[in-house]
């Protein structure tokens, strides 16, 4: 398990255009070609003191980008004509929302720039398992089954410890239980077609590793610990079922999407606020460690990806 990944800052390009205050470019994982490299550093954790590994890249930038570049090509090949199902929102991916016209509308800009693979959306509450049965049955008929799951499941609502609401809080928590579905019916549709290199992604939170200071994040936390622990489970399960598939949490800071505006619902001024005091992760940032860990060969295990904007203090 690598405790913390560095990654280079890129600013947008002009191509990236703004509508809406929100990025209208199209995801890297819809992109030919489009693999950023992500520079990693190992660190000494507390459970292995003074094993932590150099990795020196020799060669110019543009040298060094270029092989980097190549390598991460070179790993996410082996994913063309593949399936890869992810909640939220060469590659076919069936994407999953309870609103289903924000991935019809990216599926139509994927087509309509040419980029190769498909997206199919596919409308379905995760916190209704009879939604989510149903999902993974018209995978099998129409698809197959499912390669890779990107589970980015979640609801937050202010409710804090000491006066939010039992019902926000159940929310909560069946949203996280009920979309571990995903990846359990994602293991199963592997492990029937004897697909050994397969790999679930949970979108996890660094408040799953340490609890915020606001007291409205304070049970989102706890249900985020329980993706932590969730993951590291599911990892070791599957090596007890002697298979390959790997699990690996991606925990991002502060990432500019409506979050803020969700759990801050009757203060939307301070919930602009979270977004206005430092330059936040963009959800392409995301998006670029989730390539990143796909790329990686299968005898490498990624357990967890901490990622905060560098202007992030807790």
């Amino acid at each position: 398990m690598w405790p913390f990944a560095e990654q280079r800052r890129v600013e947008p390009g002009a191509e990236a255009g703004q509508s809406g205050g929100r990025s209208r470019r199209s995801p890297d994982w819809a992109r030919s070609g489009a693999v950023a490299a992500v520079v990693t550093r190992e660190w000494p954790g507390p459970y292995d003191p003074g094993q932590s590994s150099a990795i020196q890249v020799l060669g110019s930038p543009g040298e060094v980008g270029g092989r980097l570049g190549t390598l991460a090509r070179a790993g996410m090949e082996r994913w063309r004509d593949r399936l890869a199902l992810v909640t939220g929102q060469g590659l076919k991916v069936v994407g999953r929302a309870r609103t289903v016209s924000n991935i019809e509308e990216l599926a139509a800009e994927c087509k309509s720039a040419g980029y190769p693979g498909t997206l199919t959306p596919y409308r379905c509450d995760l916190s209704n398992e009879e939604d989510i049965l149903s999902m993974f049955s018209a995978v099998r008929s129409q698809h197959s089954g499912v390669d890779i799951c990107i589970n980015n499941a979640g609801l937050a609502r202010p409710d804090t410890l000491l006066s939010g609401s039992t019902g926000g809080w159940k929310d909560m928590f069946n949203v996280r239980a009920a979309g571990l579905i995903c990846p359990r019916g994602a293991s199963q549709s592997m492990r029937e077609r004897k697909v050994d290199d397969g790999h679930t992604i949970n979108i996890n939170s660094m408040s799953g590793h340490q609890v915020p200071p606001q007291s409205v994040a304070h049970f989102y936390s706890a249900t985020k610990y329980a993706v932590t622990a969730l993951t590291e489970g599911l990892r070791q399960e599957l090596r007890e079922a002697q298979t390959h598939i790997r699990a690996t949490c991606i925990s991002p800071g502060v990432v500019e999407t409506q979050f803020a505006f969700k759990l801050q619902d009757k203060d939307p001024e301070k919930a602009a606020a979270t977004y206005e005091h430092m330059k936040c992760l963009k959800p392409e940032d995301v998006a670029k460690a989730v390539i990143y860990v796909l790329s990686t060969p299968p005898h490498v295990q990624i357990g967890d990806i901490q990622m905060r904007p560098t202007e992030q203090v807790t």
